[in-house]
């Protein structure tokens, strides 16, 4: 059976979301938070449906939140926090009879550092019983973040992630190459190894660092301050997508994407990322903004390499959970 991980510019069915409940996750700011998620729930919708994953005892003020507004249906799941992308399941178009499926991988709250997980680690299997699609179970711990697709059997990945001992003590690259090729088609892994971002707590999510634009088109942060404390994780980052990007096939162009200035909350810097955004198949990009000059520049350059709409849509509140809009959604391909 051949198996294949569409990429996030194809064709999709819809979107899901979890309802942000964890008021631990934003220290002392969860305030704004459910009125960002119902802004962009807005507009999402313009484009398809969103499936919102909330369970007891929150459902109810959930409902009572989304009422009135089509196109989203509230889904009975329980879980522990709202980043879906990370232990939703990896949807894969297959030969078979059964065109879509799910792989449910496992999940440990980022390398065990945010106990419970355990209705997390459940969701991809739900996930997959609501649709009444097959699900593959790995004993491979990874979370969506870790993988980027281009949708002809090439992936992005770090092994800070895949690699680290708090996920994956016992297994080596070779075996992890062998089961993503099994498991989802893929042919070749580009470990992109550098380092991440500063307040990153997922050890180096590569939907922060790198993300395909199409088969022959990437896009790395980077940043031109050699002050800042992530030039030389994101300047060696650079120079391994371009070394990569001239071997492999088709040959991939790597395109600066510039991160935002430092910016601090509760003295804490955050990790922000233009990197984070959310495809919405061929129509529209939603991109994380953060109130700097660079978030002008960005959308400048995703419009260019995209040729569709992109909107910002502001962060900064969000991005105190360590997290934007890539991290918190799970689109499923058609």
């Amino acid at each position: 059976m051949k198996r294949r991980v569409p990429a996030e510019w194809e064709l999709q069915e819809q979107v899901w979301l979890s309802w942000p409940h964890q008021q631990e996750t934003w220290p002392g700011h969860y305030e704004p938070i459910p009125a960002f998620y119902l802004r962009w729930i807005d507009s999402l919708r313009e484009s398809m449906s969103v499936k919102l994953l909330a369970g007891d005892p929150i459902i109810g003020d959930c409902e009572n939140q989304i009422q009135g507004r089509s196109g989203v249906d509230v889904i009975r799941i329980e879980t522990n926090d709202c980043w879906i992308r990370d232990y939703g399941p990896t949807f894969v178009q297959t030969d078979s009879p059964n065109p879509l499926m799910g792989v449910d991988w496992k999940y440990n709250s980022w390398g065990g550092k945010y106990p419970p997980w355990e209705a997390d680690n459940l969701v991809a299997s739900r996930i997959c019983s609501e649709l009444d699609i097959p699900c593959t179970q790995s004993q491979l711990c990874v979370e969506g973040g870790a993988m980027e697709f281009d949708g002809l059997g090439r992936m992005l990945s770090t092994s800070s992630c895949l690699l680290s001992p708090n996920r994956n003590p016992d297994w080596s690259r070779i075996q992890i190459e062998e089961e993503m090729e099994r498991l989802l088609g893929i042919h070749e892994i580009m470990w992109l190894d550098g380092g991440g971002l500063c307040g990153d707590d997922t050890d180096g999510h590569i939907d922060q660092l790198a993300r395909f634009i199409d088969p022959e088109n990437v896009v790395v942060a980077t940043t031109d301050d050699r002050c800042d404390a992530n030039y030389p994780a994101l300047d060696l980052n650079f120079r391994l997508m371009q070394a990569w990007g001239e071997e492999t096939s088709p040959r991939v162009t790597i395109h600066r994407l510039p991160t935002p200035p430092a910016r601090f909350v509760d003295g804490k810097r955050v990790p922000e990322s233009y990197c984070n955004f959310l495809r919405l198949g061929s129509e529209r990009l939603l991109v994380p903004s953060f109130g700097a000059s660079s978030d002008e520049y960005a959308r400048a350059l995703l419009t260019e390499l995209t040729n569709i709409t992109v909107e910002m849509i502001d962060c900064r509140d969000m991005v105190w959970g360590l997290g934007a809009l890539h991290c918190a959604s799970r689109d499923q391909p058609a």
